[in-house]
């Protein structure tokens, strides 16, 4: 082994290694082992905990908002090592949907509102208001 770092906040251990017999160097990725995390979903379901699920619902929320993929991606990443973090083998949608909210409430009004209204199934337009009141309130707090 030549160098070793970690890589993507402590999550991954970058190596740069070197081949005793013909001198080639090469590189590998060591991802930490963990537990399988469910998530119950508000029928009672189980299944298991998917990052991409996040992505793909804040791509939804986000589209045509000047919000780099970089941007989210660090959203999704801080919001699944919180999960794993907790150490908790089941995790509520509700708890990761309010994860994912209070994090893009900080990073794009409009598309934190689209999140929200899909998220908590908005029935009409009074819950919409509802909701837009609050993130005007806050912002004037």
């Amino acid at each position: 082994m030549v160098d070793s770092r970690p890589t993507d906040e402590g999550l991954t251990i970058r190596r740069r290694r070197e081949c005793t017999k013909c001198g080639k160097r090469f590189t590998t990725y060591e991802k930490i082992e963990q537990l399988p995390v469910f998530v119950v979903k508000k029928d009672g379901r189980r299944e298991s905990f998917d990052r991409d699920k996040i992505m793909r619902g804040l791509l939804k929320a986000c589209e045509k908002r000047p919000i780099s993929l970089k941007d989210l991606e660090a959203l999704v990443q801080d919001v699944e090592k919180q999960v794993f973090n907790s150490l908790e083998q089941e995790v509520t949608s509700q708890q990761i949907g309010q994860m994912v909210m209070e994090r893009l409430k900080k990073l794009d009004e409009v598309a934190y509102v689209r999140f929200a209204s899909v998220y908590r199934q908005f029935k009409d337009i009074n819950t919409f208001m509802e909701e837009l009141n609050k993130l005007l309130k806050e912002k004037n707090d």
